[in-house]
């Protein structure tokens, strides 16, 4: 399964205005790194970001959210899947790309 064009193009679009960052289609899916590290992931019609460990489950109470699974580990926290009724805004977009941006700068 490839991954969704659509949702890729609006993460360039906001991403562009930060330095540093650089795109690498792998695995059936697109990341997006910063400082060497990945900041987001279009994974399928999901996009993956990464969070503080300690916010895991509360983001995990918004709606359209899931923990994103390693190699069947189900329970890595900072590691989350935002479905796509979760992404349907550019606010809602700008909300999680922003989460995933400041565990970036802070890591």
């Amino acid at each position: 399964m490839g991954y969704d064009k659509t949702l890729a193009v609006r993460l360039k679009q906001k991403l562009e205005m930060l330095e540093g960052v650089s795109e690498k289609e792998r695995m059936g899916g697109l990341s997006f790194m910063r400082n060497g590290k990945l900041l987001v992931r279009v994974e399928g019609n999901k996009l993956l970001i990464r969070c503080a460990k300690d916010q895991t489950e509360s983001l995990l109470e918004k709606a359209h959210t899931e923990r994103y699974t390693m190699k069947g580990r189900d329970h890595i926290k900072g590691w989350l899947l935002i479905a796509p009724e979760g992404l349907a805004t550019s606010k809602d977009l700008d909300y999680w790309v922003g989460i995933s941006v400041a565990f970036n700068d802070r890591h």
